[in-house]
């Protein structure tokens, strides 16, 4: 498979290292709007793990180049429609991840059952929160938005999320649920990128067989299903 990586940074060294192992090509490491416009490439997959305003600015691009998309950026999903739109009128596969580790999407399940006991035998006051390193640039970061969207579902009502950025954190993330006589807490640590740069290839693999737009979440959600029933 052919992996063109939109956002040559940190992660995108990572995501090569991954896509590297598995014995994919990386054609193109364009890190700039004039880059990505050259970096023409209708059999490979786009992984996108930029910034919010580089893939504002970019999701034609890619939706135009590349056979399919994958993307890890976060901060631009008050735009999702519209992007959702733009490669359905391309015909174009996109799968898109708030996190693309499968540790973290473990969490988020975990974190939807939890909620679901809570809620159904006792009374616990939940709370969210997030450390990342110091040059993260949303705040929350997106996987604390998606665990606050998963307790507001089940428990219906919101969950204030406190954010923290300090020193070179890969990520963690903290749900408690509070009562009179106990708390329950789940927690999940990151000891590096590898494990996001992981599942973003899985990703990029499994859009050889997928065609529309999805979320991560979405896709394991049936393999959960399988494992848990």
């Amino acid at each position: 498979m052919k992996i063109v990586i939109s956002g040559y940074g940190k992660m995108g060294r990572e995501i090569e290292a991954a896509a590297s192992a598995r014995g994919h090509e990386c054609v193109s490491r364009p890190d700039s709007s004039v880059e990505l416009a050259k970096a023409v490439f209708p059999d490979a997959v786009c992984v996108d793990f930029s910034v919010p305003d580089a893939f504002r600015k970019n999701y034609k691009i890619i939706a135009d180049n590349f056979k399919a998309a994958v993307v890890g950026t976060t901060g631009w999903y008050d735009i999702l429609g519209d992007v959702k739109e733009y490669f359905r009128e391309r015909n174009k596969t996109l799968i898109y991840a708030t996190n693309f580790s499968i540790g973290v999407n473990i969490f988020f399940k975990v974190n939807e059952i939890a909620a679901k006991l809570v809620s159904e035998l006792s009374d616990y006051d939940p709370y969210i929160i997030e450390l990342h390193h110091n040059r993260k640039l949303d705040a929350p970061s997106g996987t604390a938005k998606t665990i606050g969207g998963i307790l507001k579902e089940v428990l219906g009502k919101e969950i204030e999320i406190q954010s923290v950025r300090s020193g070179k954190i890969p990520g963690i993330h903290e749900t408690g649920f509070e009562s009179d006589v106990d708390r329950i807490t789940l927690r999940h640590e990151a000891f590096s990128r590898k494990g996001f740069a992981e599942g973003a290839v899985t990703a990029a693999e499994w859009t050889v067989n997928l065609a529309g737009i999805f979320e991560f979440r979405d896709l394991l959600e049936e393999k959960f299903k399988n494992i848990l029933k």
